[in-house]
């Protein structure tokens, strides 16, 4: 009865019209992703910020939420809006895909991650001070990096696995007057022909393991893992899969959206489902009992990702004393405590699982607390805020506009 009035319905335009404005309404509710979020400095202010990020944990807060920690960029925005609040600012947030928004104030600062900054630029004043983050490298390289995986994975495998990290370029290094990233020299590196200043900020880690004093690093030192979000070809799942099929006396553990992605799982199921010495858990919450007992019975964690501003994930697992196998593109410093992986090759991931796991505990366990103090020492959400405050601090000094 139901389908025979909507059928009758549907010979009427208006029906029509009205169910395309509908969905018209939603695509625009979803573009402004909460549209803009309003924070008042205390006493009068001295101007107004814009800051295009990561607006989920704001809004989550507005509504009295815990603040997401799947993703540190939540507590990121947060802690950028803080900044400039406590120094005596106004600041609208916006999230990084808002392409709605025009301004209708005056903003002294405007801090971006990906399109707005060149858009928004016209209706800035010459005197605005304009902050480009890199959350990601250089997309050029970025995509670049993909595909040149993807390429080699159809040239090995006869098959093609589409895109899943694929970004349209960005201008906002070009029109910024200055850039910051989590990165290490390697991200760095990819925007340094925009040929602006380039400041670092410390890789933020939360939650923070304590030591773990009762690992045994005898008995895991066969044990490995792979630990990341979505992008399995980008982030080198199928080159560590097929290292380990060539390694059974090694064990893997695979953590992370696998299976959202189902043209990469139909091509390594035999690798996934299959195979004794791996293991697929599928996603875990870090601050699960789960991933923490992952991280106890775990040596190293093989990370090829190919292109990287911080892999954070990388340092959630040196806080919980494993060892990090990655790329030069992982964009994470592992100085004399983890092995870089130079080429991504399968033979070169097989050499730095062995020579991990040939270690003796005790030097494997010395390696391990260097890399736990580093992230505790260095990757803090304090010393992030610290040091946030102290390059805005300067950059609003050098402009005249913190007196």
């Amino acid at each position: 009865m139901l389908d025979d009035f909507k059928r009758y319905l549907q010979r009427f335009q208006l029906y029509l019209l009205a169910r395309e404005t509908v969905a018209s309404l939603g695509n625009i509710r979803k573009a402004f992703h909460g549209g803009v979020t309003c924070l008042k400095a205390l006493g009068r202010p001295r101007g107004n910020v814009l800051i295009s990020y990561a607006n989920q944990g704001l809004l989550m807060m507005k509504r009295g939420l815990a603040v997401p920690t799947s993703h540190e960029q939540y507590w990121k925005t947060i802690a950028m809006a803080q900044t400039f609040i406590d120094l005596g600012y106004n600041v609208d947030v916006i999230h990084t895909q808002n392409q709605q928004f025009i301004p209708w104030k005056r903003y002294e600062v405007v801090v971006d991650t990906r399109f707005n900054l060149q858009r928004l630029a016209p209706y800035l004043d010459s005197d605005c001070i304009k902050i480009f983050h890199c959350d990601t490298a250089h997309i050029i390289f970025h995509n670049a990096a993909e595909m040149k995986r993807t390429l080699a994975l159809q040239e090995r495998k006869g098959v093609t696995i589409p895109p899943n990290r694929f970004e349209r370029p960005n201008l906002g290094p070009e029109f910024a007057d200055y850039i910051t990233t989590c990165g290490n020299e390697f991200t760095i590196g990819t925007y340094r022909y925009a040929k602006k200043p380039i400041y670092r900020l410390p890789i933020t880690v939360e939650p923070l393991w304590p030591w773990p004093e009762g690992k045994n690093f005898e008995s895991c030192r066969t044990r490995f893992m792979w630990f990341a979000s979505r992008g399995m070809v980008h982030k080198g799942l199928d080159l560590v899969l097929e290292a380990f099929a060539e390694l059974p006396e090694y064990h893997l553990t695979v953590v992370g959206p696998v299976e959202d992605e189902p043209e990469f799982v139909n091509l390594y199921r035999r690798e996934l489902y299959h195979t004794p010495n791996i293991r697929f858990a599928g996603w875990l919450d870090k601050e699960s009992k789960q991933f923490k007992e992952l991280l106890d019975q775990s040596v190293g964690h093989v990370f090829t990702s190919c292109s990287e501003s911080g892999a954070t994930g990388v340092l959630e697992t040196m806080v919980g004393g494993v060892l990090p196998i990655v790329t030069y593109e992982s964009s994470v410093d592992v100085e004399d405590y983890g092995i870089f992986l130079k080429n991504s090759s399968i033979e070169e991931i097989k050499e730095g699982v062995r020579m991990v796991a040939a270690m003796p505990a005790a030097e494997v366990k010395r390696r391990a607390r260097k890399a736990w103090e580093r992230v505790y020492t260095g990757s803090t959400r304090v010393r992030f805020a610290e040091a946030y405050r102290a390059l805005i601090e300067m950059l609003l000094m050098k402009h005249g506009k913190l007196n």
